[in-house]
């Protein structure tokens, strides 16, 4: 009789066999995957795990390079003396072969921050279609770092990803900062540009820092530790889960739009005689319904002319507060979950008619103010023609909810996106990295001027490549303007960011005149990635003659009723954009701040006011949105905002 054996013995030796070469196979990170772009000129780790100390070999052009798997697996082979180029091919042989094809070898940067890095060119899509349509180059390259979090340990590899080469398709899903940065330098350079984007909406810095650098800062650490426990996480889940799904089961039980369902209210007969209007855009806490929050129903007859009958259409809708699902002629065209995207929806050929149309908008907004964001497009669009949807909507309230508390985020936790979003990339070789984070943490700015240098001296201390440049996008001007000299947190923040230049191998982009006062996500990305190309230029390329940034405050002096400012980085010379410098504020030993007279005098500001006898401080641009701010250098970069009264 045969022996019979247990099933647990079975598993024990299939994963002893398993252990030994002759069953393990060389594995690789995502990272190192076809389509790669290696770091040029200095020494590129190749990585990976094989058996226990199992022999691998990695041949590249013409060299092979041989080693040893460590007791845990764990492998790794320096690639030296890389030239720009390619396509080659990878080859790594062990117990098995691993080919990775198509590699190039260039510059790599490292692109990371919140939404502003994450946003994709499809979402800046309709001010660049040209840039898009003729985006084929397959020396810019993009791995798109998956979105996820680990607060127990730092992760060795990705779960998933892959590098994609710019065209008309793939490009629509590169950040889009980090595309008009890498297509910049590529045409700058012409070498290979690899961006890795590594970035989430929303995300705080602390979010991107070590265990070991949030020891400076002990209640992220605190709160570090307690979101390792995964109970507390899910507790936290299910609570806000419940609870979010209440709301809304609430909210569309009670939405009278749908109580007869042979009325519902997107439906093209209904009679809406008894409606009252209001204008759009606009919130609907001016209307008779106050601050209420819930579900309100907007609907509007418009005139299609016949040149739009039988074409594909667009329903633009700018941006809407919440969350919204748009009909036309009684059809769902579209919705959007929360307020921050454009909304562009697809009006198919043969859904408008000759004549009147009905446009239906069931508008959600679970706290705040309800409504369409000012001075954004409402339109319909076909072709090169438009009618526009601004002006008179009637309106109904559907459902009356009590404000919903957010849910938390717990993705935006200290540690988290560390661990398993940038942890993964520490052995890939790199140029340097691009930051654009900022809005998360502009609640406390004064505790960002140690976050932000403690966050680049962590990244350069575990990248283990010394001090790689470091490039910072400055916030960009944001919210309503105010008529008198006030205090503002993105004013602090961006000083913040600019005194992390005291750090070596730092540079900035300022973005000041480029935002939008209603829109945290300004389309203007090209120039944006632009001013960062020109700052890699003398931080990465040592470019010592380029004009990389604007005019950066350097010093003052008081003469008479008039101080007299200094600045580095005028360029050619200092000029106002318009007529007039604006944006000076001026102040004396109150420190009240009023408005100034600045002229250009040389190299220098020449400030003064009448009101003020005896100044003793300055600001520039110090407010949310400093709009109309004109300082610049000749080659047309702006001067960051600054105060002389720290």
């Amino acid at each position: 009789m045969t022996p019979r054996i247990s099933t647990r013995r079975l598993i024990s030796i299939f994963l002893f066999l398993l252990s030994t070469s002759t069953f393990s196979q060389v594995r690789l990170p995502r990272l190192i995957s076809d389509g790669m772009v290696l770091q040029r000129g200095a020494a590129a780790k190749i990585w990976g795990w094989a058996a226990s100390n199992e022999e691998v070999s990695v041949h590249f052009i013409d060299s092979t390079y041989r080693t040893k798997a460590n007791q845990a697996g764990d492998w790794s082979v320096t690639l030296s003396g890389l030239k720009a180029g390619g396509p080659y091919i990878l080859q790594i042989k062990a117990s098995n072969v691993v080919t990775v094809n198509d590699v190039m070898i260039g510059d790599v940067w490292v692109c990371s921050g919140q939404s502003n890095m994450e946003l994709l060119m499809k979402g800046v899509r309709p001010i660049y279609e040209n840039e898009i349509a003729n985006s084929n180059n397959v020396f810019i390259r993009q791995f798109y770092v998956p979105q996820t979090y680990n607060f127990s340990t730092p992760q060795k590899d990705l779960p998933y990803g892959s590098w994609k080469s710019a065209n008309p398709r793939n490009v629509l899903d590169f950040s889009a900062v980090a595309y008009f940065f890498g297509k910049a330098l590529y045409e700058k350079y012409k070498v290979p540009i690899g961006l890795i984007n590594s970035s989430l909406g929303g995300s705080p810095a602390e979010s991107w820092m070590s265990e070991g650098a949030l020891k400076d800062f002990p209640a992220y650490y605190k709160e570090a530790q307690r979101f390792k426990d995964s109970t507390v996480i899910k507790q936290i889940e299910t609570s806000d889960n419940t609870r979010i799904q209440a709301w809304y089961d609430l909210l569309n039980e009670k939405d009278k739009a749908y109580s007869d369902p042979r009325h519902v209210w997107y439906d093209t007969a209904l009679s809406t005689s008894d409606w009252p209007t209001m204008k759009i855009p606009g919130y609907w806490s001016t209307s008779s319904l106050g601050h209420v929050n819930g579900v309100v129903w907007y609907r509007k007859k418009i005139n299609i002319p016949l040149s739009f009958i039988d074409k594909e259409a667009t329903l633009i809708l700018g941006r809407i507060v919440d969350a919204d699902s748009a009909f036309v002629n009684g059809v769902f065209v579209g919705t959007t979950s929360y307020q921050y995207p454009p909304r562009r929806y697809s009006i198919p050929a043969g859904l408008l008619h000759k004549g009147e149309n009905t446009i239906a908008i069931r508008v959600i907004n679970s706290s705040g103010d309800g409504g369409f964001v000012l001075d954004k497009t409402y339109a319909i669009v076909s072709g090169d023609s438009a009618v526009d949807l601004k002006g008179d909507w009637q309106y109904r309230l559907g459902a009356a909810m009590e404000p919903l508390a957010s849910q938390t985020f717990i993705r935006w936790k200290p540690l988290g996106l560390y661990n398993a979003m940038l942890a993964p990339l520490l052995n890939y070789r790199i140029t340097g990295v691009v930051w654009y984070q900022g809005e998360s943490n502009a609640a406390k700015p004064i505790e960002y001027r140690q976050l932000l240098p403690a966050l680049v001296r962590d990244w350069r201390e575990n990248w283990k490549q010394g001090n790689f440049p470091f490039l910072i996008v400055q916030l960009p001007n944001f919210m309503e303007t105010k008529s008198e000299p006030s205090e503002s947190d993105w004013a602090l923040l961006r000083e913040a960011q600019c005194k992390a230049l005291s750090l070596p191998n730092t540079g900035m982009a300022v973005t000041i005149d480029i935002g939008e006062w209603n829109d945290i996500h300004p389309l203007d990305k090209k120039d944006v990635g632009d001013r960062l190309a020109l700052a890699a230029q003398k931080v990465a390329y040592g470019d010592d003659h380029v004009v990389y940034s604007g005019p950066l405050y350097q010093s003052m002096k008081t003469d008479g009723n008039k101080i007299v400012l200094t600045f580095s980085n005028i360029g050619g010379g200092l000029i106002a954009k318009g007529t007039g410098l604006k944006c000076f504020a001026i102040a004396g030993p109150d420190k009240k701040f009023v408005w100034a007279d600045a002229k250009i005098e040389g190299d220098n500001v020449v400030v003064s006011s009448g009101k003020v006898l005896n100044p003793v401080a300055v600001r520039y641009a110090w407010s949310d949105n400093p709009d109309g701010a004109n300082l610049y250098n000749k080659e047309g970069l702006p001067a960051s905002p600054f105060r002389t009264d720290e």
